[in-house]
């Protein structure tokens, strides 16, 4: 192989792309998936009429969206996608579908995490008076922060994957760089190279992700 036809200049914009795609759309997916995820386990745990409704609701929607592949998704999404950002290509492109797939999908991580937690201390909190909120914020989410962290970082993982699969479309970053040069144009070192790049990616956010993990378990 012969690695000086790879263009480093062009390596190194798409792996910057990938880096912006990867923290826009991780920070969505968390503002967007946290409360939904603690909405589902509040409401499946009511024993309310409404509050089963809205589970119901809610849950259908979670699950279609996680049914749908993601490369179909993206491409199913480009009016809306277009409606939002005014591009369908682009790191801003790529974003909305990648915050629409992945947003349900850490939502559930959030409710399954959450119905870890001890139901004695939150039944604890409820006696001395705790409000609904008091205890999402000083109960649930303190005592699920390890658990979060770790569904935080196997969803930033899979938001890389979904970053790959984006370059079908042009959705920017490394995956295009790889679709462009080593399936268009048969430069198999350049996508040798971005294989390369995001695998390293995988496993720095990997380590990273497990330490904050280990750093906020309790002992």
């Amino acid at each position: 192989m012969d690695f000086s036809t790879v263009h480093w200049e062009e390596v190194g914009k798409a792996s910057i792309e990938t880096l912006q795609i990867l923290l826009v759309s991780g920070l969505f997916t968390v503002i967007i998936g946290l409360p939904l995820g603690v909405l589902l386990f509040m409401t499946a745990r009511s024993q309310s009429a409404k509050s089963i409704l809205v589970y119901s609701i809610l849950s259908v929607i979670v699950n279609i969206l996680r049914s749908v592949p993601f490369i179909i998704l993206i491409v199913a999404l480009l009016p809306v996608t277009r409606a939002l950002v005014g591009t369908a290509t682009g790191v801003l492109g790529t974003i909305p579908p990648l915050v629409i797939a992945a947003a349900p999908y850490f939502a559930r991580i959030v409710e399954t995490t959450l119905r870890e937690v001890d139901r004695g201390v939150i039944e604890a909190a409820q006696a001395m008076g705790a409000s609904t909120g008091q205890i999402v914020r000083r109960v649930l989410l303190p005592e699920a922060l390890p658990g979060l962290l770790a569904g935080i970082t196997i969803t930033i993982v899979t938001l890389v994957s979904y970053t790959a699969m984006a370059g079908m479309v042009g959705g920017g970053g490394l995956g295009t760089l790889a679709i462009n040069y080593g399936y268009y144009r048969y430069q198999t070192e350049v996508m040798l190279v971005a294989v390369v790049l995001i695998v390293i990616l995988v496993q720095v956010l990997q380590m990273f992700g497990d330490r904050l993990v280990k750093l906020f378990t309790r002992k």
